[in-house]
C-alpha cells in the first residue's frame, strides 16, 4: 500500500474525528492541564501547516508543522489511526514534514511528547530521525510528565 501525503483542512470532516480521537487519546493517558495537542480551531493559525496521510483514499494519519520563527519549526499533531499502526505511517509523515520544513528554510525543528511508557513508540520513532532531547521551548513549561525533543535540519 502507498502512503500518500497532502496538505489537510483540519474541517474536513475525517480529519476532524481524526485529530478528535488523538485529542482523546491525550486527554487518556495525560493530565488535562499537561496536555499540548491543538483542537481544530487552533490549526487553523497560519503558522501551522497540517498534512493528511491516506492508504488506499483512507485518511489514517495527520501531522502538522508550526512555524516557531524564520528558523525553528514543531512538529504539532502526530497521529496515526489505530488500525494504521504499524504500517509506516507515522515514518512517512515525519519525513515528510522534516523535507517541507527545511523546505521553508527552518533549521530546526522541535516537538514536546509525553515521557511514559504510553508514548514510548513516538519517541523512537522521533529518534530514530535524529530528534534528541533537549530544554522546553516556546510557551512549553519543565513538566516531569513531558519531553520536548529537537533536531538540526
Amino acid at each position: 500500500m502507498k502512503i500518500v501525503i497532502a496538505p489537510a483542512d483540519p474541517r474536513d470532516p475525517a480529519m476532524t474525528a481524526l485529530l478528535q480521537a488523538h485529542l482523546d487519546y491525550c486527554m487518556s493517558v495525560t493530565p488535562p492541564e499537561s496536555v499540548y495537542a491543538l483542537d481544530v480551531s487552533k490549526l487553523l493559525d497560519p503558522a501551522i501547516t497540517v498534512f493528511g496521510a491516506k492508504l488506499d483514499e483512507t485518511l489514517v494519519g495527520v501531522g502538522a508543522l508550526r512555524i516557531l520563527d524564520s528558523s525553528h519549526g514543531e512538529l504539532k499533531s502526530m497521529h496515526t489511526a489505530k488500525a494504521a499502526r504499524g504500517q509506516g505511517v507515522g515514518r512517512a509523515m515525519v519525513s515528510h514534514l522534516l523535507n517541507f520544513a527545511a523546505s521553508q528554510g527552518l533549521s530546526i525543528v522541535s516537538l514536546e511528547t509525553g515521557n511514559y511508557e504510553e508514548f514510548a513508540p513516538a519517541r523512537r520513532l522521533y529518534e530514530s530521525f535524529g530528534f534528541t532531547e533537549c530544554e522546553v521551548f516556546g510557551d512549553y513549561l519543565p513538566s516531569p510528565i513531558s519531553v520536548c525533543m529537537t533536531k538540526l535540519l
